[in-house]
């Protein structure tokens, strides 16, 4: 048996081949179909990072399988309305026709199988089970990892497929960070007695970067000064990138994006600046803002025009247009769009190249799907760039690029031992994925106002190395990251991020110091505080505090209120060195006035 019947099949399809590729199966396509043919398992999971091609993996399969008459018809089960849509479309092109309006009754002839999502499965899940019963049936579980998203849909997947001739999962993102087991997934115990899913093939992103498969990833980071008023009436000013209890760190990245601000519009802007640049290489590349919500993705937009003169496509969850929006944009030449919710596997546009994450959404599956809609490759030497808030835990993913993980079932939680970085629940995953975009009661839990915000140019990420240090937007030092040309290979991109930052250092060094702002000062001249001098400057505050409240009779919390009111600034213990010296100045200056 050999692969010969799918010949006619795009390489990357639709027409996304990579350099050199051009009129075969790239090799790890063809690598699993070879693997597949040999084994003919009833179950297959395949894991290959997003753009390396798995639509195309799956079709050539499906159209192996018909041809042989192992299967006599086809379910693909996708997440979203939109993607079914698209599986059907990519299926039609090559001639097996699936009908993504299917929800019940008898099959027209002219199809040979339906496409579907998990929600409609977990409604009829003995509707789809018939038909697998009645017909010789491959099913392909799209995003596997979807069958988790609730126990009914995972008993519903059960239950619908479990009597199918062949059913191949795929995945292109993380696994769920639950311990719910997803359907039809193998998973193996191993020496340390955790089991763990077990994929029959896997290609990662390191690969696919390997072999020019995808893009290589840019991601430039921006911090900045926020400002913001606590429901108890508390104004607290903070840097994004500082240390800071998990709900300051929450409440200033809010404050990021609040489009009223001036980080938002920043980086806007210096990511329009990128994309122009990216054009020059590659006219068509296209520029996507993950937006948080409605409100806020209609405010960028107005940011977009007001800043670029032209407007953005807005994609919105709950539009019943929103997947005309997507395609006409990806067939366009336009600039910008923005989207809610839709991000996480239904934006499907190649030329994607800058994109702009202005969502709190913290999962590391959810991020790895976002950055996912910029590495499809279309040829070689083309870059993405993603521009992030200063978020430790963004930080941490972008770093992270590389990684690959399993489904883990058994989490054995010790005493005392911290949580998981990637044990976040998934419930803003679920949310990201829903079709009404719902009021998700995160004002309620975390209320606040966002006062105001700055943006200032923090670092480029690249290959899990880091280059550059803080600069003004609209600064030199800035503009010559922003400059960086939009076709490279990666070891160029490397190379270039290195003279960049060489220039920069050398560029601050010329500066005397006290004409420096603290930002252009090179890391080695800034004043550092470590950790036992902030300690002690701590300790010298309260003992100051406590020196004035027998002074004044005053309780300790009104004099640390009282400070944080004049001098402004977040808690004693999320304060910098300057902001606790001031303090100590200001409670100084009490005191004498006492005597």
């Amino acid at each position: 048996m050999t692969t010969t019947a799918s010949h006619h099949l795009s390489p990357a399809f639709p027409g996304r081949a990579p350099w050199g590729t051009a009129n075969k199966l790239r090799a790890w396509q063809q690598a699993a179909m070879d693997k597949y043919i040999q084994e003919q398992p009833r179950d297959f999971l395949a894991v290959a990072t997003p753009g390396a091609g798995k639509t195309t993996f799956a079709l050539t399969l499906a159209s192996w399988l018909l041809h042989h008459h192992v299967v006599q018809q086809v379910t693909v089960v996708a997440p979203t309305e939109h993607l079914k849509k698209q599986w059907a479309a990519a299926a039609a092109r090559i001639g097996i026709k699936l009908d993504p309006e299917y929800s019940a009754g008898p099959l027209s002839k002219e199809y040979q199988g339906v496409a579907v999502t998990y929600a409609g499965v977990g409604v009829r899940p003995m509707l789809h089970r018939n038909r697998s019963e009645q017909r010789k049936t491959l099913v392909i579980l799209d995003e596997i990892h979807h069958a988790g998203d609730s126990k009914s849909w995972g008993e519903a997947c059960l239950e619908a497929f479990e009597p199918a001739t062949r059913r191949l999962a795929l995945t292109g993102t993380p696994f769920r960070s639950d311990t719910n087991p997803i359907p039809f997934v193998t998973y193996e115990e191993g020496n340390d007695g955790i089991r763990r899913s077990s994929a029959d093939y896997t290609y990662g992103y390191g690969n696919a970067l390997g072999d020019g498969v995808v893009r290589p990833v840019i991601f430039l980071s921006y911090s900045g000064n926020m400002r913001w008023r606590t429901k108890a009436g508390d104004e607290i000013a903070a840097r994004l990138g500082e240390p800071m209890t998990k709900d300051a760190i929450s409440q200033a990245w809010r404050t990021a994006l609040d489009p009223r601000g001036d980080w938002m519009p920043n980086v806007l802007r210096a990511a329009d600046q990128r994309l122009t640049e990216v054009r020059k290489a590659v006219p068509d590349a296209g520029a996507l803002v993950i937006a948080s919500d409605q409100d806020s993705a209609r405010a960028y937009a107005k940011l977009i025009r007001e800043i670029t003169g032209h407007g953005a496509t807005v994609v919105l969850s709950d539009d019943a247009g929103a997947s005309k929006k997507i395609d006409e944009f990806s067939e366009s030449d336009d600039r910008w769009m923005v989207a809610v919710r839709m991000v996480s596997e239904g934006v499907d546009v190649p030329r994607l190249a800058v994109g702009v994450y202005a969502t709190t959404i913290s999962t590391p599956l959810f991020f790895a799907q976002a950055v996912g809609r910029f590495v499809r490759s279309r040829r070689r030497g083309e870059t993405a760039s993603v521009f992030l808030p200063t978020i430790p835990m963004l930080m941490g993913f972008a770093n992270e690029m590389e990684v690959e993980r399993d489904h883990v079932l058994d989490r054995p939680k010790k005493a005392g031992e911290d949580e998981d970085p990637y044990a976040e629940s998934e419930k803003e995953m679920d949310e990201a994925n829903r079709l009404q975009d719902e009021d998700t009661g995160e004002q309620d839990m975390l209320p606040f106002e966002a006062l105001e915000s700055d943006a200032v140019f923090d670092r480029v990420m690249y290959n899990g190395a880091e280059f550059g240090m803080q600069a003004h937007p609209g600064s030199q030092e800035e503009q010559d990251y922003l400059g960086i040309p939009g076709l490279l290979e990666p070891d160029q991109v490397q190379l270039l991020l290195q003279k960049r930052q060489a220039r920069q250092i050398a560029h601050s060094r010329q500066k005397p110091a006290e004409e420096a702002d603290l930002l252009e000062l090179p890391a080695e001249r800034r004043p550092v505080v470590s950790h036992k001098e902030l300690m002690e400057l701590r300790k010298q505050l309260n003992t100051m505090v406590g020196a004035y409240v027998h002074q004044s009779g005053k309780p300790h919390g009104v004099v640390h209120t009282e400070l944080r009111r004049v001098c402004g600034g977040p808690p004693s213990a999320e304060a910098t060195a300057g902001q606790i010296r001031e303090r100590i100045k200001k409670v100084q200056e009490w005191a004498t006035r006492m005597r």
